[in-house]
Formats: structure tokens, sequence, C-alpha cells
């Protein structure tokens, strides 16, 4: 008897997927760690005019994205790059990095993330936490410190954090910091 281990035979089509409805920022869930035995999980992000990521730090994968459509800036750590459609970056786990659309259309990107080990769940249970009103935070005090938010990032591995940097990128490109 063989035992397959490995990637199974997955097909997603064109506009198909698992959609996680996140506020200013969405996710199609493409192909999911369960059926890549935790090797990748790829999901594809709208990038609406405007939209900035909230500065954020993976502890346990890297990120690899490359751009559909539209202009997208990334920052990871000290390094700042626009990319245009065809447009690759690695953004590796530890470094604080954030993403935005740079440009005056509305933008798309692939994001590959290796490994895959559930992390697309993340993006499932946060639009469902944002959707349901379940993250209360403190009046003016941003979304990411609430109780339930910071829960969720510890169980991904993730931390928020608010980089010097941050506020020079949202006054450059004109954008609307996430709340999440």
């Amino acid at each position: 008897m063989s035992v397959t281990h490995g990637a199974v035979l997955t097909v997603v089509q064109p506009g198909q997927g698992d959609v996680a409805t996140i506020p200013g920022f969405g996710a199609v869930l493409k192909l999911t760690s369960q059926s890549t035995s935790g090797l990748v999980s790829i999901v594809e992000h709208p990038f609406p005019v405007g939209a900035v990521t909230a500065a954020h730090r993976h502890t346990r994968e890297d990120e690899h994205s490359y751009v559909l459509a539209g202009e997208i800036g990334f920052r990871s750590d000290d390094n700042e790059v626009v990319l245009g459609p065809g447009g690759y970056i690695t953004k590796p786990r530890g470094e604080v990095h954030a993403m935005w659309n740079a440009g005056s259309q509305p933008g798309r990107i692939i994001e590959i993330i290796t490994p895959g080990d559930g992390f697309e769940n993340y993006f499932r249970e946060l639009g469902e936490l944002l959707t349901s009103g379940g993250a209360e935070s403190k009046p003016g005090a941003p979304l990411h410190e609430s109780a339930e938010f910071v829960d969720l990032a510890e169980k991904y591995g993730l931390t928020y954090e608010t980089p010097d940097w941050l506020d020079d990128v949202v006054r450059r490109y004109g954008l609307s910091p996430a709340t999440h």
C-alpha cells in the first residue's frame, strides 16, 4: 500500500474560492493548508483605493506576494517598494510589515503563505470577529488592541504594532488606516 504525502489535486476556477469578509480588506482563500498538507496557503486580497493593512509581524510563516492588478506598496522593516502587476516580494517572518494600495485604481495581490499550517483560517476568524461586533476596543483605541483581537492574533502567532514609519506611509499615499 502506498501512502501519499503532499498536496492533492485541487482546482479553483477564476472567481472561485472561500470568501472571508473583512471590512475594508477582503480575502479569498484559493488553496488551503488542508489541500496542500500544510505546505502552503494561497489567498487573494483585493486592495481598494486608499486601503492599508495594519502593521503586523508573523512568527511562524513567511508571506510571498504577487501583484495581479494596481500598484501595491509594501513595507517590511526598513525596506519599502511599490510594485505593479507581475511584481513579487517576500515578507520574511519576524519583520513588521504592511501593504497598501499606492495607486488610483483598485489593486489585487496573491499571497502565498509558507508553511500553510492553517494560517488561512485566521482570515475566516478575523472576518467573523469583525462582522459580528465581537471585538470591542476602548474609545479612541485601535481595534487591534481589543482583548478578542489580541487573543485571535496570538492564536496565529501574530503581533500588531504601530511602527514609526506607518504615519509617514499613510500621509504620503493618502491612505485610510485599517482598524484591524
